[in-house]
């Protein structure tokens, strides 16, 4: 859930303090669900259980399904046993399964046992997938229809049903053997003469997905398609359930947070980072950078090494954090529009030459520009020709190889069915400090030992 500045009327808070209860029930009554949402987010676990009272049980129920799993995991501590199995109960059947999902699993068999039946048969199906597959976030509540219906009697079936089942703007055509034949809009039902057959007004051979896809291929297919809803399939065929707007939208803030987290060499982790403990920010965040520094020892010993040319040249030493800054800059900027164009099926490997020719030509003519600017600067800090001329130069190769390899490497990733952004800015950003040293003092020695 998006953090904002607070929705609460501003006697919340001493209504809270004052314990004046009845008063704070109209107060939360009167407010939007979302706003009531983020009231409970920003508030103590105690504090969150006391709002989460005063509301009755529909509209506490609507309130607790737009809380962050998180959130809701927190706010089931404070409740009794008999509550968190009526909450557990009321949720949608993809909802309950991903807060079960996150519950120590002593708990969640405990709740699961509690459900009805048919709720725990529905939930337990749905756990039964794999993670993070259409499977796992798929509805089965979805309003089902046959060929042969009309119009009027298809509006009747949704009037029946469409209460308790996930949307009704879309509906699902089916067989008797439940193989999906095509959608029809609720639009199109209402609009048709009564009599109008629904295998008439349906859209056959729609856009599916399959239990063992991706979610975040399933995301992808309603963003392309434009789509409220995607049918899933299961292996033979049959629909099984549905993945809608609502499901995709936590899928891609889960899968963004994930990429961004990556990017940045940190681990990501079953909580929130800011509300993980110190230790465990410090577990999320160390492991890449004990990585890197082994990495950046390298360029330790590179420079290290060349003792007897700084010897000569000592003023060579200054310019090796322009070069490795610049190099890394490019290198991150490359790797970061490339995992995105990726992320968004922008690039694929087919595009890859084009996208190198590319990306080396801008990483060359942003050389050029910054090389020209770095040569002035030399050599009026080091009064040599020769030195300003190896620090252009080699900064001219740097950016155009940091280009190179910002795109290579995630590209490369990809196709070997990994994930890009494991080629992180601070890895991309070692590799090429460790390249730009080699080729600095490489171009340094060929340039002084001709001169000398």
């Amino acid at each position: 859930m998006t953090e904002s500045t607070s929705h609460a009327p501003p006697d919340v808070d001493r209504l809270l303090d004052a314990r004046d209860l009845e008063t704070l029930k109209g107060v939360l009554a009167a407010m939007p669900q979302s706003d009531v949402a983020s009231l409970l987010a920003e508030r103590s676990e105690a504090d969150q259980v006391i709002l989460f009272r005063l509301l009755d049980k529909d509209r506490a129920i609507e309130v607790f399904e737009q809380l962050d799993v998180d959130q809701q995991r927190r706010l089931l501590e404070g409740f009794t046993e008999e509550r968190a199995r009526e909450v557990i109960a009321s949720l949608d059947p993809d909802d309950r399964a991903r807060l079960l999902d996150e519950l120590p699993a002593k708990v969640a068999k405990r709740l699961l046992q509690a459900l009805p039946p048919a709720a725990r048969e529905a939930t337990a199906t749905l756990l039964g997938y794999p993670e993070q597959t259409a499977g796992r976030i798929m509805t089965p509540e979805y309003v089902d229809l046959r060929a042969t219906m009309t119009a009027g009697e298809a509006l009747a079936r949704i009037r029946a049903i469409g209460l308790d089942r996930e949307t009704i703007y879309t509906c699902f055509v089916v067989d008797a053997t439940r193989h999906l034949l095509g959608t029809v809009s609720l639009k199109d039902l209402v609009l048709a003469p009564p009599g109008a057959l629904v295998a008439g007004l349906m859209t056959p051979n729609p856009v599916s997905a399959r239990t063992e896809d991706d979610q975040e291929e399933v995301a992808r297919l309603l963003s392309r398609h434009d789509l409220l809803a995607v049918p899933i399939l299961d292996r033979e065929g049959r629909l099984v359930g549905i993945v809608t707007v609502d499901d995709v939208v936590d899928v891609l803030e889960a899968e963004a947070t994930e990429d961004i987290y990556r990017m940045g060499a940190v681990e990501t982790g079953d909580a929130s980072y800011f509300r993980a403990g110190i230790g465990s920010a410090v577990r999320q965040r160390i492991g890449w950078l004990l990585l890197l520094l082994a990495t950046n020892t390298l360029t330790s010993q590179i420079i290290s090494s060349q003792a007897d040319l700084l010897t000569v040249s000592v003023v060579l030493a200054a310019f090796i954090p322009l070069l490795t800054a610049s190099g890394g800059n490019v290198g991150a900027q490359s790797s970061t529009v490339v995992i995105r164009g990726l992320a968004v099926q922008e690039l694929s490997w087919k595009r890859a030459p084009a996208t190198l020719l590319r990306e080396g030509a801008v990483g060359l003519l942003i050389g050029l520009a910054l090389g020209a600017l770095a040569f002035g600067w030399a050599a009026w800090l080091s009064g040599s020709l020769a030195v300003a001329a190896v620090v252009g130069g080699t900064l001219v190769v740097v950016t155009t190889l940091a280009s190179l390899t910002g795109t290579l490497l995630p590209l490369v990733f990809a196709r070997l069915g990994l994930d890009p952004a494991l080629m992180s800015t601070p890895f991309i950003t070692t590799v090429v400090d460790v390249v730009g040293v080699l080729l600095y003092f490489a171009m340094a020695r060929v340039v002084l030992e001709r001169l000398h």
